[in-house]
Order: structure tokens, then C-alpha cells, then sequence
């Protein structure tokens, strides 16, 4: 039985099955393989780093982001 997933960056469905997985999974298509790749080395999508545990400011930024205030 197939399995649908979305492309993480048009929202588009990628049907999978336990056999097989298209070559540009988990993306539906090379072109938005490319353009999340792009953001990537753009710096548009980044990895933060570590927060120091004795950095209050950055944590308290944290907990504002993540209760919507920031």
C-alpha cells in the first residue's frame, strides 16, 4: 500500500511505498530538492548554536520565541 508524505517545501504529495522511494525523497521533485538546498547555503535555513547555560538573555529569547512574544 502506498504511502503519501508532503514535500517539505512546496506541501505537495510524494507517494512512497516500503519498496520504493522516489530519488529526490522527501521532496516531490529535484527542482524543490534544489531550492531547499539553496536556502541552505544562502543561509536562509540555519542550525543554531548551543546557549551557553549562563546566558540569560538568549534563554529568555528562547521562551519568548516559543510562547509567540519574540
Amino acid at each position: 500500500m502506498a504511502k503519501v508524505v508532503l514535500c517539505p517545501h512546496c506541501r505537495g504529495p510524494v507517494p512512497i511505498t516500503a519498496d520504493l522511494r522516489p530519488p529526490t525523497f522527501p521532496f516531490c521533485s529535484k527542482r524543490c530538492k534544489m531550492v531547499d538546498l539553496g536556502k541552505w547555503f544562502d543561509e536562509s535555513f540555519t542550525i543554531p548554536a548551543p546557549i551557553d547555560p549562563n546566558d540569560y538573555e538568549a534563554i529568555q529569547a528562547v521562551i519568548a520565541a516559543q510562547q509567540g512574544e519574540g
